[in-house]
């Protein structure tokens, strides 16, 4: 089975490597920067002039983009080279309803597709560690499930087409919610004399311990905002859940805020930081 990757960012080029090291026939790769594709090819992987010479080769076709237009933009161009017998696998994080859409238009060509977006950041990617939210008929989640695997170890079916994207979106939003209050409260507690280490170290004693502290206050108190996942990524995220819950006629004021809070880092000029760089907006009193 001949596998197709396309997106090969900070996320998808860690991902597309596993496919490549672990998969035992053919890997085709395309990205906008050709660096990227060479980087891949070195691996072992066949490098493409486009997304569309690597739906044509590919039996299973992977993309990782940034963004609903990009995902909509190469669906449109493989469309006519899709046919049943092809799968289609998009682990972007964009709009649930793009996503359903780019699904039907595929299936109307007797392909198969599945939603497929990805949680943790870029040392589970490089470790082939990611949790995997899948949205798709559950013929095909079997179907993807040890491609899935070369990447994921905590692989989960939520429901059909787009639902896979729901649960990422929520996921995102709640990391999102963790961090603005992690934010808040250890910059109350630096203003009082206790450090992010202590805090971090204090907090973990109580029932407020999280993933996202654990994780970031070595980041936190070194000032490192090296980019694992992007703050105009997250920002992207939060404004999908927060339209996804206007579509519902359900209010999120915690979400509110957080989105304040990532429009204020994206004026800022902090877009290409690491995400954890949020807390530079709170210390400041901009939000």
């Amino acid at each position: 089975m001949r596998i197709g990757f396309v997106g090969l960012g900070i996320m998808g080029e860690s991902m597309c490597e596993n496919i490549i090291k672990k998969h035992d026939d053919k890997v085709y790769v395309f990205d906008v920067v050709r660096e990227k594709v060479e980087k891949l090819a070195a691996l072992g992987a066949i490098a493409c002039g486009s997304s569309k010479e690597v739906a044509e080769n590919a039996d299973v076709f992977i993309t990782m983009v940034p963004k609903s237009e990009h995902s909509r933009a190469v669906y449109e161009e493989v469309l006519d080279v899709m046919h049943e017998g092809k799968i289609c696998i998009d682990m972007s994080t964009i709009d649930p309803a793009v996503s359903v859409e780019i699904s039907g238009m595929i299936k109307s060509k007797g392909a198969e597709f599945v939603d497929a977006p990805v949680v943790k950041s870029k040392p589970a990617a490089i470790a082939g560690k990611l949790g995997i939210y899948v949205g798709g008929s559950e013929e095909a989640y079997k179907a993807v499930l040890p491609i899935l695997g070369y990447m994921g170890e905590n692989i989960i079916r939520m429901g059909e087409n787009g639902k896979g994207l729901v649960m990422k979106i929520c996921h995102n939003a709640l990391v999102a919610q963790i961090q603005n209050g992690v934010n808040e409260t250890s910059t109350l507690a630096a203003l009082n004399g206790i450090d992010i280490l202590t805090f971090a170290k204090a907090i973990s004693y109580g029932g407020a311990g999280n993933w996202y502290l654990d994780s970031k206050k070595e980041a936190l108190s070194r000032e490192d905002y090296t980019t694992a996942f992007s703050v105009e990524n997250e920002h992207k995220d939060v404004h999908i859940c927060l339209e996804l819950s206007r579509q519902c006629g359900f209010k999120m004021p915690g979400l509110e805020n957080v989105v304040n809070v990532y429009d204020k880092a994206l004026e800022s000029g902090i877009g290409k930081e690491d995400f954890c760089a949020t807390v530079k907006v709170v210390r400041n009193g901009k939000n």
